[in-house]
């Protein structure tokens, strides 16, 4: 008796834990899908900063690093949104969840442009730092796999065709 409760608890272990693979998986396909999807447009709606003459000056400086240097500019938005983040959390713990939500939100949006623009003008230096090309390289095979996985689940093949047949309706609705 005691052998299949033992066997019962390791069954069920193994299926709370399959279960927790699947979501932490499946959340962090959200995260990429969004990075994914904001990263270029993102980047592109930062370009603007180039036509002000200190600011090409500064991507003309940045572009120029040593690695180290480029990690260090790299991880400064991270530091620099820690307080946005806290904010967001207070106003959430003061029961202004919405105010906190769009907080977050929008210091999101504005983290990955920033962080998009650093990381274009960064990159060559830092591939230059043999552990972070293997990283690179294994994250972006790893990334390539699980969006190549969500793109051919039912709810993104179902989502993209709707998609496709809005975009369809609407071009002849205004025509």
């Amino acid at each position: 008796m005691r052998s299949q409760s033992i066997q019962a608890a390791l069954h069920l272990l193994r299926a709370v834990s399959r279960g927790l693979r699947h979501l932490a998986v499946g959340l962090l396909a959200l995260v990429i899908l969004f990075e994914e999807w904001g990263w270029e447009p993102l980047q592109r709606a930062l370009r603007w900063l180039s036509r002000i003459p200190v600011m090409r000056q500064i991507e003309a400086a940045t572009a120029q690093l040593p690695p180290g240097a480029a990690l260090t500019v790299l991880l400064l938005p991270t530091l620099g949104l820690l307080p946005v983040k806290l904010l967001a959390l207070w106003l959430i713990g003061t029961g202004q969840g919405l105010a906190g939500l769009v907080v977050i939100v929008v210091a999101k949006l504005f983290g990955t442009a920033v962080l998009a623009w650093l990381f274009a003008l960064t990159q060559p230096a830092l591939m230059r730092m043999p552990w972070f090309a293997a990283g690179y390289r294994r994250w972006y095979a790893w990334k390539e796999s699980v969006l190549a996985w969500v793109r051919a689940s039912w709810a993104w093949r179902t989502g993209r065709a709707v998609k496709i047949a809005v975009k369809r309706s609407l071009r002849r609705w205004v025509r």
